[in-house]
């Protein structure tokens, strides 16, 4: 099972390129897993039918009990042979429904056999978290398929409705999964389910995961977003909302009923509920004159009906839940499909316009006669024999009011259901008077004979419906008692003149003459009426848009000091309440202020630096005197014997006070506010309290401890396991290396966002590229031409007043042996201090150092590739690092190490966990980078183009300057020739400043200001 769902995944991973190279001949190859799925499925049968049931376990994380349990019973076989079988068939129409050339196919294929997988994962999880996992993959892709063409209004709206509604029944179905778990002492669903435990807790969890089966199946109040799901391309409605997504939710119902359907409440919510929507839907199509919303109204019918026969809580209705779950599975399935190719022969749904298709299309007409005569309830079809069944369990059982009011409701249900099959299938196929037939576009092969399949499937099921019987009552047993009076409830076409046959008929003749009274009726477009659950929605909708609006303009009005004393206010009231609630004995906290004078003098430095810098009215200073509270907590770290964290610490510190001093290069000198005393009261208040409390859970958090640390055998592990004797660098990349390809991922997310926050503009991928290629030939030019190979060659093209000889030449002493530092740290670092994550520090401020020395150009030329690429290689590394471990017969991020002698060097000691630590060197570097070419060159390209503008201004109001036409590419101030004296010019920092000194007028634009 394992392995099925990771080909699924794996095979959607390659289903872009495949679509690519193959076109629509893709789905071909695309379909195999599911096939492969359903042939597995087939040759368990045996196993599943005696009893043996397969059960697969793969710890995940063992640490907090999580494991990939999966487990096939009768009921998850079903559902398998069900996603799989379906998913063949509507993978394989795909080859002639879509053109070549569809936009996003390739997307579209991956998401479906995405789908595919994660369907089957979800009906054979036996872990409840595992199966919240794939219900909400389903939802998510869902929302793809839906949204395939984004151009379309009605698709994005459909989509967005879908997603919400169905993650909001996921988020209750998540709370009473881990109700249920934490009760039961297990997240394994079959141990949870033979508990069986009827508390008030347990009523409330059953609810919430009520309430995720019936926003998922679409049931009242729910019901609105599946008929809008039908902006969807053919194949998605045929498969998510007819076979397999919505199926989920029935699912569901039927997997909690066994243990649950006892339950008042339970009664309360599926009976009525199911008899409702399954009213409500039909009601519904009976109005629509676009066939494909016809159908998707009677899919939400028919799952109403599914729901209350699957949770009605005894053996017979589960018989015939399972009976009618099949079936709707083959015909409603072949339906879609066929509206699908109407469509597509057409180019119209609307049976107002649909004419004489049953001649000019006989093998759809009789595959649309089979399917809808099995949604109908018609024999031989195996529709009719799960509604017979349906009506058996009900009319034969304890005759109470509730099975009665239950029958009266499948019997209406079914009248209305036939009725509309007949409205289907006469709209669709018969020729019409005044409407002149419609041009017919040839239909490929597999459009036709797929639906014809599964329609096939359904007459099939019907005439061999008792091989389906033993298999289906398997199930059944486990599910209350056996309601049908005199014994047992058999599938079959056949049970003599019972009162379920009566009821039969008179649905026939019902139905019938409903529709004989309709079809006189001129037939007209419904009116367009919002329901009142999606009016309900779509209030709500616009009270939380209304209320993120209120929120986010009282809490968030771009004031910088308001938001970080609100996060430090809510960090006061939560931190300091509970240290007030805990009712804490403080007297016997030891307070150890100091364990050595180097401490106390360190920690007084700090407390020293913290107050100039809150006194400190300039911005530059008040930067270097937050630098010198963070090197003093390195010092503390390396006092403390911690000299990685000290190493680290500095590093940080230096970069941060690097990209400040860059920031600071377009703010003002002085701060600009001038708080009134009642604001710096506020602020001085509110700093003491973050402090108090701050120290306070400091030296009480050690005294409280409960359990057992974390890093007890850590100092073991890291040699036993990490093959190390730095036992930091060990955790980060051995011990507790998931933790930090987490925090890789946060440094991608936050590398994106400095440059997408500083410059909201598009990147040009190519253009950057391309500009790349031309600094490094200009670069290799100067160096041979005008340089005679000196280094640093891109530093001459700086601005006079940005060079500094001095900063140059101590760059081309230091920039190669800080590099080789920052490997040996890398090297080293398993075993010295060092690491990935500080030599990628160290290495980060030697091209910064190059920046700086030689201006953006320099920059690109010392990293000629996009920092997105360091990023995505980094990442890789450390995630390939997993991947390889495993191929090669160990766990996840197991590490392997042996020694390498390298003459003169000596012994190298090498570790697997290296390319790990390699990875993170490189997404260190490349995080670096992106932050110097937004926070740096970006700014210095903004700076010169200011410059430019005040100098053509300067030329167009000064007759007396004469400017020489500068080269191409070349930005030297030196090509400006005056008349007068140079000593008379004002400098480039000269105008700057006066620029900056003059007041703004309105007519600066508000980008400027």
């Amino acid at each position: 099972m394992i392995a099925l769902i990771a080909v699924h995944l794996a095979v959607a991973l390659l289903a872009p390129l495949l679509v690519g190279r193959l076109g629509t001949r893709a789905f071909w190859a695309l379909a195999v897993p599911p096939a492969v799925t359903a042939v597995w499925a087939a040759a368990s049968y045996p196993a599943v039918a005696s009893g043996t049931i397969p059960v697969e376990v793969l710890p995940w994380v063992p640490s907090l009990h999580l494991e990939l349990a999966f487990r096939m019973d009768v009921l998850s076989w079903i559902m398998t042979l069900v996603v799989s079988v379906v998913g063949v068939l509507v993978l394989v129409y795909c080859v002639g429904y879509f053109d070549a050339d569809e936009p996003g196919l390739g997307r579209f294929a991956a998401c479906l056999l995405a789908f595919a997988g994660a369907m089957l994962g979800l009906v054979t999880s036996d872990d409840v978290l595992v199966l919240y996992v794939f219900w909400e993959l389903t939802t998510i892709l869902s929302y793809l398929l839906i949204g395939h063409r984004p151009e379309s209004r009605a698709g994005r709206s459909a989509a967005m409705e879908a997603l919400i509604v169905t993650t909001f029944g996921g988020l209750a179905m998540l709370i009473g999964l881990v109700m249920l778990g934490e009760q039961a002492g297990t997240y394994r669903l079959s141990q949870i389910l033979e508990t069986g435990s009827s508390g008030p807790a347990t009523i409330a969890a059953v609810m919430l995961l009520l309430t995720g089966a019936v926003s998922k199946s679409a049931l009242v109040p729910f019901q609105f977003w599946l008929p809008g799901a039908m902006a969807a391309p053919t194949p998605v409605s045929a498969y998510l909302h007819a076979a397999a997504m919505v199926k989920a939710g029935v699912y569901l119902v039927a997997r909690l009923a066994p243990a649950y359907a006892h339950l008042v409440a339970w009664q309360w919510v599926v009976l009525g509920l199911g008899g409702l929507t399954m009213l409500v839907g039909a009601f519904a199509a009976l109005k629509q004159t676009d066939i494909k919303l016809l159908l998707a109204y009677g899919t939400v019918s028919q799952l109403g009906f599914l729901v209350v026969l699957t949770g009605g809580g005894t053996q017979a209705a589960a018989l015939a839940g399972l009976a009618v779950l099949l079936a709707h599975a083959l015909f409603k399935s072949s339906l879609f499909l066929v509206v699908g190719a109407i469509d597509h022969a057409t180019g119209t749904r609307d049976l107002r316009r649909l004419t004489g298709l049953r001649r000019r299309m006989p093998v759809l007409f009789v595959t649309a006669l089979v399917s809808a005569g099995s949604m109908a309830g018609l024999p031989p079809m195996l529709g009719f024999v799960g509604k017979e069944a349906a009506y058996t369990a009900f009319s034969e059982g304890p005759g109470n009011a509730r099975d009665l009011a239950v029958l009266v409701v499948l019997v209406l249900g079914s009248i209305l259901t036939l009725t509309y099959s007949l409205r289907f299938v006469r709209g669709a196929f018969s020729t019409k008077r005044d409407v002149p037939p419609l041009d017919l576009h040839p239909l490929p092969g597999t459009v036709v004979w797929v639906p014809a399949v599964l329609a096939a499937g359904s007459l099939l099921g019907g005439l061999f419906s008792g091989v389906l019987d033993p298999t289906l009552a398997a199930y059944a047993e486990t599910v209350g008692t056996n309601a049908v009076a005199g014994g047992g409830l058999h599938l079959g076409l056949w049970h003599g003149f019972t009162l379920a046959l009566g009821l039969t008929v008179l649905t026939w003749a019902a139905g019938f003459g409903l529709d004989a009274v309709l079809a006189r009726r001129e037939v007209r477009a419904p009116a367009r009426r919002t329901g009142l659950g999606q009016r309900a929605y779509r209030a709500v909708m616009r009270s939380l848009d209304r209320m993120s609006l209120e929120v986010t303009g009282a809490m968030h009005r771009g004031s910088l000091p308001l938001s970080t004393a609100l996060i430090l206010l809510v960090y006061l009231v939560l931190g300091g309440g509970s240290l007030w609630l805990a009712g804490l004995d403080w007297a016997g906290v030891p307070l150890v202020w100091a364990e050595s004078s180097g401490q106390a003098m360190t920690a007084l430095a700090i407390a020293v630096a913290a107050l100039a810098a809150v006194r400190s009215r300039r911005r530059l200073r008040a930067v270097f005197l937050v630098g010198i509270t963070g090197y003093g907590c390195g010092l503390l770290f390396l006092l403390h014997g911690a000299p990685d964290l000290a190493l680290t610490q500095v590093l940080v510190e230096t970069l941060s006070i690097i990209v400040f001093v860059l920031v600071l290069r377009r703010l003002p000198g002085r701060f600009d506010d001038a708080p009134a005393a009642r604001t710096r009261r506020l602020r001085a208040a509110l700093g003491v309290g973050v402090g108090l409390v701050t120290a306070a859970l400091a030296f009480i958090i050690p005294t409280v401890r409960t359990a057992r640390p974390a890093s007890d055998g850590m100092a073991h592990a890291a040699y036993d396991f990490g093959y190390g004797e730095n036992i930091v660098n060990v955790i980060l990349v051995d011990i507790r290396a998931w933790d930090t390809m987490g925090e890789l991922s946060v440094v991608l997310a936050a590398a994106t966002g400095i440059a997408s926050l500083v410059f909201l503009h598009e990147t040009n991928v190519e253009g950057a590229r391309r500009k790349l290629s031309e600094i490094l030939a200009r670069r290799a030019l100067v160096t041979v031409a005008t340089v005679g190979g000196r280094w640093l060659a891109e530093g001459f093209t700086a601005r006079p007043e940005r060079r500094s000889v001095i900063l140059e030449v101590v760059t081309r002493l230091m920039f190669h042996v800080i590099m080789v530092w920052s490997v040996y740290l890398l090297l080293a670092g398993h075993n010295r201090p060092g690491g990935g994550f500080a030599a990628g520090l160290v290495a980060g401020l030697a091209i910064s150092l190059r920046y700086l020395a030689g201006g953006r150009d320099e920059l690109r030329a010392t990293i000629p590739i996009m920092p997105a690429v360091l990023l995505g290689v980094g990442l890789f590394l450390s995630a390939g690092n997993a991947l390889v471990s495993i191929l090669a017969g160990g766990d996840a991020l197991q590490t392997w190490h042996t020694y390498l002698h390298i003459p003169v060097v000596g012994d190298l000691h090498l570790v697997s966990s290296l390319v790990f630590d390699a990875g993170v060197y490189l997404v260190v570097i490349g995080l670096v980078v992106d932050i110097l070419q937004s926070l740096g060159g970006a700014i210095d390209a903004q700076i010169e183009s200011t410059s430019t503008r005040e100098d053509s201004e300067s030329a167009d109001d000064d007759s007396d300057l004469a400017f020489a036409e500068r080269p191409s590419g070349d930005r030297r101030t030196s090509d400006c020739i005056p008349d007068a004296p140079s000593e008379h010019l004002p400098s480039f920092s000269e105008r700057r400043l006066a620029a900056a000194r003059q007041p703004r007028t309105p007519d600066v634009p508000e980008e400027e200001r």
